[in-house]
C-alpha cells in the first residue's frame, strides 16, 4: 500500500515539474452559483461547505502567467457539459421489446446447462426415480427394484408321515430335524404420481407392486411338505404376488403448512402400531388418512377386506376369492403428547370374521381352515382390540411400548360346542439408550394364555397378523421358526415371523385362535456399529407359556412345565456402500430347551442359520 502512495506522488510531482496541471474538480472543490442550492452540490462532498466559483474574467485577472490562462481557458468548455457525440446505434423502440419466453419448468433448465441423466444411477439426476417430469410439468415416474435371497438352514422338530415314513421300520414320532430353506423374491414397484412432493403429498398416486417368488424345500421326511407321501421330501414351487395395487387422492390442504386429507383405494401397506405387534399386513381396502396442525395430529380411517395368501411363498394370492374376514381401523397419532420426542397413538380395530361355514385346504394338501385342532369344525369370531402404542425417546432414554386388550365372542369354541367370550390382554416395551457406537436393549413382552379351554371365557391373546420388529424380531429363533405342536394337532406353536403361540394352522391362511397358551418374554440386546459398513446384533430372551393348560389338553399330557428356554441369536450386517443398495446378512439362533419345551420335544434340537443378500435399485 505505502507502495502505490509513493509511485502516485511521484506522478503529480513530475507533472508539477513539468508545468503540467491537474483538472479542474481536483484544484478546487466549488461550483457554479446556480448550482450551489441543487441537491447534488451537495451530495458531492459529504461534510464540506459548498464553494462558489470565482467568474471566468476575474480567475483571468488573477492569472499572471500566460501558461496558467491558456490552461484555465482549455478546462472552461469542458465544465459546460459538451454533449457526446451521436450513436451510430439506433434507439430502440417499442418494436423491439418482446413479452418474457415462459420456460417449461425448472427441470429443462437442467438440461440446458448439459447435466446428464444417468438412468442406472439412483444417487444423481435419473428420470426412472422420479427427478424429471416425464409427462407434463409435474407428472412423474419412479422404479425400484429389489432383490432377496435368502438360504436358510435349520433344525426343527419335524414329525414322521402320517402314512409313510423315509425310514421305515423306526417306530419314533419325530424324524430327522433337518430342513433347507431357499427363497428368492424380485419386487418391482412402479409409482406414477403428479405433484411436487418435496414439500406435501402428491396429488394423485398410483402404484402397483408385484413380486416374483421362487421357493425351494428340502426335508429328511415325507408329508411333511405335502400330504401325498409319492412327493417325496423336496418341493419347488413358484408364484407372482401383488402386494400393492392403489390409487391415492389428494383431496385438500387443510392449511398453509399442507395439513392435509387423502384417500386410497386398493391392495396397500397398513401397520396398526409402530412394531407390527396386530396387523401389519398389505390387503385390499380403502383408507382415509392425513394431518392436522403442522403434522402433531395424524389420523387413518380404514376398512380392509382379506385376500388369500399363496401357501409357499406368503404373498398375496390374486387368483383366488377375498376371504370373508373383514378389518376396520381407526388410531389418531399425536406428537409430543407427554413429553417433546415421544409420540403416542391410540386405536381401535375391529376384525370380524365369518368363515364359520367352511372347509379350506391349502395347495400342498393339508386343512388350514378351520385348524386341525380340538373339535376341527367350522367357527367364525368378532373381536375388538383397544390399544395404546408410542414411540420415541425421553431424553437419552429411547421406549417402544404397545398395550392392547382384545374383547368380544367366538362361536363355537375351539374345545367347546357353545359360543365363547374372549377377554385376552397384550403388552410390550422395549428400553435403549444410545452409547456413541453402542446401542443396549431391554425387553419385556406378555401375551395372556387360556386357563381352562373347557369353559365360556377364551383368555389367549391372538393378533390379525403380526410381524413384529422386536427382541431381534427375525434373527430371534423363537420369532422366525414355525415350531409344530406335533402330536397334538397339525397346527405351530407360534408362527413364522410372529411371537405369539396362537396354536395356528398358518398365519396367513389360518384364523386367529383365542384359546392358546400364551407368552412370557424377557430380553436383552445389543446393537454395535463397528464401522459405518458393518453392524453386529445380539439378542438373549427367556421365554415361558403363561398357562400350559390348553397344552395339556390338545396333547393329553399332564404337567408340562412353563418354562420354553433360552433364545440365542447373532447377526452380522454389511453394507459395503453405507447405503441400503448392497445389504448382506449372516444370522444364527439357538433354543436352549427348557423343562416345557423338552416336555414336549424331548431330545431334539433347535437351531437355524441364515445368509440373506439384498440389491436394491
Amino acid at each position: 500500500m505505502m507502495k502505490k502512495l509513493s509511485i502516485i506522488t511521484s506522478v503529480v510531482l513530475g507533472m508539477c515539474v513539468q508545468g503540467l496541471s491537474l483538472p479542474v474538480y481536483a484544484q478546487a472543490d466549488c461550483v457554479d452559483a446556480a448550482e450551489a442550492d441543487s441537491r447534488s452540490a451537495k451530495r458531492r462532498r459529504p461534510g464540506k461547505e459548498v464553494v462558489i466559483c470565482e467568474p471566468e474574467a476575474v480567475a483571468a485577472e488573477s492569472k499572471t502567467a500566460d501558461g496558467q490562462q491558456r490552461r484555465n481557458k482549455e478546462v472552461a468548455p469542458s465544465r459546460q457539459g459538451k454533449p457526446n457525440p451521436v450513436s451510430p446505434i439506433p434507439r430502440p423502440t417499442i418494436e423491439d421489446y418482446v413479452a418474457s419466453v415462459p420456460i417449461p419448468d425448472r427441470w429443462r433448465i437442467v438440461d440446458a446447462l448439459g447435466y446428464e441423466d444417468n438412468w442406472y444411477d439412483p444417487y444423481h439426476r435419473n428420470t426412472l426415480k422420479g427427478d424429471k417430469p416425464v409427462y407434463g410439468e409435474d407428472w412423474f415416474f419412479s422404479l425400484n427394484v429389489i432383490s432377496d435371497s435368502i438360504y436358510e438352514k435349520r433344525e426343527l422338530p419335524t414329525p414322521v408321515g402320517a402314512s409313510s415314513t423315509i425310514a421305515p421300520g423306526r417306530i419314533d414320532i419325530y424324524g430327522d430335524e433337518d430342513q433347507l430353506i431357499l427363497n428368492q423374491n424380485l419386487l418391482m414397484e412402479f409409482v406414477w404420481y403428479k405433484g411436487d412432493t418435496v414439500f406435501r403429498p402428491p396429488d394423485y398416486e398410483f402404484r402397483l407392486i408385484p413380486v416374483i417368488n421362487y421357493n425351494y424345500v428340502e426335508l429328511e421326511e415325507v408329508q411333511g411338505i405335502n400330504v401325498d407321501p409319492a412327493r417325496d421330501d423336496t418341493r419347488h414351487d413358484s408364484h407372482i404376488g401383488i402386494q400393492a395395487a392403489f390409487v391415492d387422492v389428494h383431496l385438500r390442504n387443510v392449511s398453509d403448512r399442507y395439513d392435509f386429507d387423502s384417500i386410497r383405494v386398493g391392495i396397500q401397506p397398513f401397520s396398526s402400531d409402530f412394531r407390527g405387534f396386530l396387523f401389519q399386513d398389505n390387503q385390499f381396502g380403502i383408507r382415509l388418512f392425513g394431518n392436522r396442525d403442522n403434522n402433531i395430529f395424524q389420523y387413518n380411517l380404514a376398512l380392509f377386506q382379506r385376500m388369500e395368501k399363496d401357501t409357499n411363498s406368503g404373498l398375496n394370492d390374486q387368483g383366488k376369492p377375498f376371504r370373508d374376514d373383514y378389518v376396520f381401523a381407526a388410531n389418531l397419532y399425536w406428537q409430543d403428547l407427554f413429553v417433546k420426542g415421544f409420540m403416542s397413538q391410540v386405536t381401535l380395530i375391529h376384525n370380524k370374521n365369518e368363515e364359520e361355514g367352511e372347509f379350506f385346504f391349502d395347495n400342498n394338501g393339508f386343512i388350514a381352515r378351520p385348524a386341525s385342532l380340538g373339535r376341527e369344525v367350522p367357527r367364525g369370531y368378532d373381536v375388538t382390540y383397544l390399544g395404546y402404542n408410542g414411540d420415541g425417546h425421553i431424553g437419552r432414554l429411547n421406549l417402544t411400548t404397545s398395550a392392547y386388550y382384545a374383547f368380544g365372542e367366538t362361536d363355537p369354541g375351539v374345545f367347546v360346542d357353545e359360543k365363547v367370550d374372549i377377554s385376552a390382554a397384550f403388552f410390550a416395551a422395549e428400553l435403549s439408550m444410545d452409547f456413541d457406537w453402542f446401542r443396549p436393549r431391554v425387553s419385556f413382552l406378555y401375551g395372556s394364555g387360556d386357563e381352562d379351554p373347557y369353559d365360556d371365557k377364551a383368555t389367549g391373546f391372538d393378533a390379525i397378523f403380526e410381524n413384529p420388529q422386536f427382541a431381534g424380531s427375525d434373527t430371534s429363533f423363537w420369532i422366525r421358526q414355525n415350531v409344530p405342536l406335533v402330536g397334538g394337532g397339525r397346527v405351530a406353536l407360534s408362527s413364522r415371523n410372529g411371537v405369539l403361540n396362537s396354536m395356528r394352522s398358518s398365519k396367513e391362511l389360518g384364523q386367529s385362535n383365542f384359546t392358546n397358551p400364551g407368552i412370557i418374554l424377557a430380553g436383552v440386546g445389543f446393537d454395535m456399529d463397528l464401522t459405518p459398513e458393518l453392524r453386529l446384533s445380539g439378542n438373549f430372551n427367556q421365554l415361558y407359556f403363561d398357562d400350559t393348560a390348553v397344552l395339556e389338553v390338545a396333547r393329553n399330557q399332564g404337567s408340562i412345565d412353563k418354562e420354553i428356554g433360552q433364545d440365542l441369536s447373532l447377526s452380522l450386517i454389511y453394507r459395503p456402500w453405507m447405503t441400503q443398495n448392497i445389504v448382506v446378512r449372516a444370522s444364527y439362533a439357538t433354543l436352549l430347551p427348557g423343562d416345557g419345551y423338552d416336555d414336549l420335544f424331548e431330545d431334539t434340537d433347535a437351531d437355524y442359520f441364515l445368509f440373506n443378500l439384498v440389491l436394491a435399485y
